[in-house]
C-alpha cells in the first residue's frame, strides 16, 4: 500500500509542477517561489494531519509523504547533475568567454566573500566554532538567480546582463559546494579554527581532479555517440548517463569535486558535440535535456520545501537573531561585490558596465533555494556533526532561504517596477509608435486584399474599414508627433533591428540545414555581438563588432606558432577550415539583409537611415569578400577543396530537407524515406572528412603565384618558401612603428596596408611589398605601417632579401617604383645596395 501511495504522490507532484507555472504567471511571482510555497504547504499539511485528533483518514497519505526517502544524496546525486549538465549544454559558451571576468567575480569571488562575511559575523555573535560558522556561510552563499533572469527577459533587459547572471548560476553552485566540502570536513574532524593554508591545500585536487575526470569522460562519450551515428536514441541515452557517472566517479573514486566534473563534462560536450552529431540529433538531445532539467528543477524545489516544516521544529527565540545576522551579512557581502568591485572592474575595462538599477535588482534577486536546503540537510544527516551544530545549521539555512523566497521573491517585481526597469525609455516609446503605424499600414493593405478575395459584404467591410482607418490615423498622428527620436538613435535602433533579423535568418538557415549547427552557433554569437555593439556604441560599436567577425583571433596565431615551431599543422588546418566555412556562412546570411532594410527599416526610420544601413552592410560584404579572397590566395589548392566540400555538404542538407518535406506531405512512405536517408548518410560521411593541409606545400603554391617572384626557378622558389614566415594581422593593427629597426621585408599575400611618413600616405595591396626602403638605406624606419584590412603577410629577413634582390628583376623594378614615390633615386638605390655602400635618402 505504501508503494501505491508514494507512486500516486509522485505522480501528483507532476500535476503540481504543471499547475505551478501558469499560477506563477497569473500571480506574477517567480516560479520557484510558487513551488516552494506549495511544497511547504504539503509538508505542513502532512505533519498536521498526522498529529491532529480531528481525523485519522488521511494518516496513510501523511505517513507516505513524510516517509519519502528524501535525503541530501537524492538532491546531490539525482537532481543536481541534471541541472548543472543542462545549464552548460544550453549556454553560448563563446559569448560567456567575453564576460568571464564579471561571471567569475559574481560566481566565485562573491561566494567566497559571502562565506567569509556570514561565517565571521556568526562567529562574533554566537557560540558556534568558526568552522561551523564558515560552513553555514558556504551553505547560504549559493544563489538561484532564475527569478531575476526570467524577469529581466520579460522587461527586455540587455542580453549580456542576463547572460552574466546565468553564468553566475552555473559556477556559484560549484564554488559553494566546493567550500561546503572543505568546511564540512573541518567540522567532522573537530577542527574549530581552520587556516587558509588547510583550505587552499585541498582545492587543486577538488578542482583539477574534477576537471580532468569531466573532460576525459565527455570526450569518450562524444566518441561513442559519433559511433552511434544512425541511432539517435542511443546517443541521447549516452548523454543522460554521462553527468551521473562523472559525478559519482569524481566524488567516490577520485575524491574530487563532482560539480566541477559535471560542469567540465557539459562544457566539453557543448563545444564538441554539435560538429560530431547531426543537427537534428543535437537539437533533439537539447530538447530532452531541457525537459529533464525542468522536471529536476521543479522536483528539487518541491521536495526540499517539504522538509522546511521539519527543519524548523526546534526553532528557539534566539535563532531569529542569528537568522537576521545571516541575512544582513549575506546582503552586505553581495552589495560590496555589486557596488564596489564591479564598478572597479568596469573602470579597468574588464567588465561591461552594469547600471545601478540593474545592480539593485540583482542584489534583491539573489534568492536561495533547493541547493542551500540540500546542503543543510546533508549536515543534519551526518552522525559526525555535533547535535547543536546540526540544529543551528538547519534552522539558519532554512530561515534565510524562507526570507529570500517569501520576502525578496514576492517583492522582486515591485522593486523592479520601483526602479523603473519595467518602463520603456522615451526612445523605445517613440519607436513603438513608429512600428505600430507601419504595422497598421501593412495590415490595412492585407485586409483590403482579403476582403476582395472572399467577396465579403460591402457595408460590413466599409464600416470596419472606417473604424480601422480612424485608429490608423490616430496612430500615424502620434508617430508624427513623436519626432523626438534623433537620427543617431534611429541609426542605433535600425542596426539593432538589422542584427536581430540576421540572427533570425541564421535560425531559419539552420532549420533548413543550409548552415551546420556548429557554424550556426558561431554566426549567432557574432549576431549577438553586433546587437550589443550597436546598443553600447551605436554605429561605431556595430562596426567594431563587424570587424571582429572577420578578423584573425588569438587562436589563429597560436595555430601558426604550433605549426611553425612544433610542425603541428592539425590545429591550423582545423581553424582554417572553420574560418572558411564561417565566412561562407556569413556571406550567405548577408545576402538577405538589403531586402529587410528596404521592406521594414525604411518604412520605420526613413530613407536616410536605410541608405546608411545599406552602406554599412556593403562595407561588411566588402570586408568579408576580402577575407575570403585572402584565404583563397593563402591556400589556393586547399581553399578549392574546402569550397567544394562546403557546396557538397550544403547540397546534401538541401536534399535531406526535400526528403523530409516529401515524407511529411505523404508523398513517400517510411520505408522509402529510411532507405533514402541511409544512402544520404553514406554520402555525408564521405564529405565530412576534411582535406589535409600541408602548410609548406600551400606556401610554395602561394609563392609561385606571387607576381614579384615570377621568373625564379623551382629550386629557388622552394628555398624561398621555406624562408618566408607567415604573419596574420587584423584591420587597424600596427605592423611597423616609426623608429623601429629595419629587420624584415613584408610581401602582402592578401589584404591591404597603409604607409604613413612625413604627412604622406601610400597604400599597398595583394602582391606588393613594403619595408624594403629601410632595409636598403640601412637606416631606422621612418614610416608607420598599419593594416587597413585583415591581412596575411609573408616576412623575409634582411639578409635573405638582399640575396633575393640580386637575382630578381621583378623585385628590382618594384623597388624602383616605390623609390620614385618616396623621392629617392631608384637606380642609385639599387646600385649602392649591390656595391654594399649605404645610401643617404634625399
Amino acid at each position: 500500500m505504501d508503494i501505491i501511495l508514494i507512486t500516486a504522490f509522485i505522480a501528483s507532484l507532476f500535476l503540481i509542477i504543471g499547475a505551478a507555472e501558469p499560477l506563477a504567471a497569473r500571480l506574477r511571482l517567480p516560479y520557484s517561489v510558487i513551488l516552494a510555497v506549495l511544497g511547504m504547504l504539503i509538508g505542513a499539511g502532512a505533519i498536521f494531519f498526522l498529529r491532529t485528533e480531528l481525523t485519522d483518514a488521511l494518516n496513510p497519505v501523511a505517513e507516505a509523504i513524510l516517509g519519502l526517502p528524501i535525503r541530501s544524496n537524492v538532491f546531490l546525486y539525482v537532481f543536481l547533475p541534471t541541472l548543472l549538465f543542462q545549464a552548460t549544454l544550453g549556454m553560448n559558451l563563446r559569448r560567456m568567454l567575453d564576460d568571464w571576468v564579471p561571471i567569475l567575480v559574481l560566481a566565485v569571488v562573491a561566494v567566497v566573500v559571502a562565506t567569509l562575511s556570514v561565517g565571521y559575523a556568526l562567529a562574533w555573535t554566537s557560540t558556534l566554532p568558526l568552522a561551523a560558522c564558515l560552513l553555514i556561510g558556504a551553505i547560504v552563499s549559493t544563489t538561484d538567480p532564475s527569478a531575476v533572469v526570467s524577469i529581466f527577459r520579460s522587461i527586455s533587459a540587455p542580453r549580456r546582463l542576463a547572460r552574466i547572471i546565468e553564468g553566475e548560476s552555473l559556477l556559484n553552485d560549484a564554488a559553494a559546494i566546493a567550500l561546503f566540502g572543505l568546511f564540512m570536513g573541518f567540522v567532522m574532524l573537530g577542527m574549530p579554527d581552520p587556516t587558509f593554508t588547510d583550505a587552499l591545500g585541498q582545492f587543486p585536487v577538488l578542482i583539477g581532479g574534477g576537471a580532468i575526470v569531466g573532460w576525459v569522460a565527455a570526450r569518450l562519450s562524444v566518441l561513442l555517440m559519433s559511433v552511434f551515428v544512425h541511432h539517435e536514441r542511443a546517443q541521447i541515452s549516452v548523454s543522460v548517463a554521462l553527468p551521473y557517472l562523472v559525478y559519482i566517479g569524481a566524488e567516490q573514486i577520485v575524491g574530487a569535486s563532482g560539480v566541477i566534473a559535471v560542469v567540465t563534462a557539459g562544457i566539453t560536450m557543448n563545444l564538441t558535440g554539435p560538429h560530431r552529431l547531426s543537427p537534428q540529433a543535437w537539437s533533439n538531445l537539447s530538447e530532452v535535456w531541457d525537459l529533464l532539467a525542468h522536471w529536476a528543477g521543479a522536483l528539487i524545489f518541491i521536495l526540499a520545501a517539504l522538509l522546511i516544516p521539519r527543519l524548523l521544529e526546534e526553532v528557539r527565540a534566539e535563532d531569529f537573531f542569528l537568522v537576521s545576522v545571516v541575512i544582513c551579512a549575506a546582503v552586505i557581502a553581495r552589495a560590496l561585490i555589486l557596488f564596489g568591485l564591479l564598478p572597479l572592474l568596469t573602470l579597468l575595462r574588464l567588465s561591461p558596465a552594469v547600471e545601478r538599477p540593474y545592480r539593485v535588482a540583482i542584489l534583491w534577486g539573489g534568492l536561495r533555494g533547493a541547493v542551500t536546503l540540500a546542503l543543510a540537510l546533508a549536515v543534519t544527516e551526518s552522525i559526525w556533526v555535533p547535535i547543536e551544530v546540526k540544529r543551528v545549521v538547519g534552522i539558519l539555512a532554512t530561515g534565510f532561504t524562507l526570507f529570500t523566497l517569501l520576502v525578496q521573491g514576492t517583492t522582486l517585481r515591485s522593486v523592479i517596477r520601483w526602479l523603473g526597469l519595467d518602463r520603456l525609455s522615451p526612445i523605445d516609446e517613440a519607436l513603438s509608435r513608429q512600428v505600430v503605424a507601419v504595422a497598421l499600414q501593412t495590415v490595412r493593405e492585407d485586409v483590403e486584399n482579403t476582403t476582395e478575395n472572399y467577396e465579403l459584404n460591402r457595408d460590413i467591410v466599409r464600416s470596419e474599414a472606417k473604424k480601422f482607418g480612424e485608429r490608423l490615423n490616430d496612430t500615424v498622428q502620434a508617430a508624427e508627433d513623436g519626432a523626438e527620436i534623433l537620427d543617431r538613435d534611429r541609426i542605433t535602433l535600425g542596426l539593432i533591428a538589422l542584427a536581430g533579423h540576421e540572427r533570425d535568418t541564421v535560425l531559419i538557415r539552420m532549420r533548413e540545414r543550409t548552415i551546420s549547427q556548429r557554424m550556426a552557433e558561431q554566426v549567432l554569437s557574432d549576431a549577438d555581438q553586433l546587437i550589443e555593439g550597436a546598443r553600447s556604441g551605436g554605429r561605431y560599436g556595430y562596426q567594431r563588432a563587424a570587424r571582429k567577425t572577420v578578423s584573425y583571433g588569438l587562436d589563429f596565431k597560436i595555430g601558426v606558432a604550433l605549426q611553425r615551431r612544433l610542425h603541428l599543422s592539425g590545429p591550423l588546418a582545423r581553424m582554417t577550415a572553420d574560418r572558411f566555412e564561417l565566412l561562407l556562412s556569413q556571406r550567405l546570411i548577408l545576402r538577405d539583409l538589403d531586402a529587410f532594410i528596404d521592406k521594414r527599416i525604411r518604412r520605420i526610420h526613413g530613407r536616410r537611415v536605410a541608405e546608411l544601413l545599406h552602406e554599412l552592410v556593403a562595407r561588411r560584404v566588402e570586408a568579408l569578400e576580402t577575407a575570403l579572397e585572402g584565404l583563397r590566395l593563402q591556400y589556393p589548392g586547399y581553399a578549392e577543396k574546402l569550397e567544394r566540400r562546403f557546396i557538397r555538404r550544403t547540397a546534401l542538407r538541401l536534399e535531406e530537407r526535400e526528403y523530409s518535406i516529401m515524407r511529411e506531405d505523404g508523398l513517400i512512405g517510411a520505408e522509402i524515406y529510411t532507405a533514402l536517408m541511409q544512402d544520404l548518410n553514406v554520402q555525408r560521411a564521405a564529405t565530412e572528412k576534411r582535406p589535409s593541409l600541408d602548410v609548406a606545400i600551400q606556401r610554395l603554391e602561394l609563392v609561385q603565384r606571387f607576381p614579384l617572384f615570377i621568373g625564379m626557378d623551382d629550386s629557388a622558389l622552394k628555398k624561398l618558401g621555406r624562408s618566408l614566415k607567415t604573419v596574420y594581422v587584423n584591420s587597424g593593427e600596427l605592423i611597423i612603428d616609426k623608429d623601429d629597426p629595419a629587420t624584415s621585408v613584408y610581401f602582402i599575400a592578401s589584404g591591404a596596408v597603409e604607409l604613413e611618413s612625413a604627412g604622406q600616405t601610400w597604400r599597398r595591396g595583394g602582391g606588393e611589398m613594403f619595408g624594403q626602403i629601410a632595409i636598403l638605406t640601412k637606416k631606422a624606419v621612418r614610416t608607420q605601417v598599419r593594416a587597413i584590412a585583415p591581412s596575411t603577410l609573408l616576412a623575409l629577413d634582411a639578409d635573405r632579401f638582399r640575396r633575393l634582390l640580386a637575382r630578381s628583376p621583378a623585385i628590382q623594378q618594384a623597388i624602383r617604383n616605390s623609390a620614385k614615390e618616396r623621392g629617392i633615386d631608384p637606380d642609385a638605390l639599387i646600385a649602392k645596395e649591390q656595391s654594399g655602400t649605404p645610401l643617404i635618402t634625399k
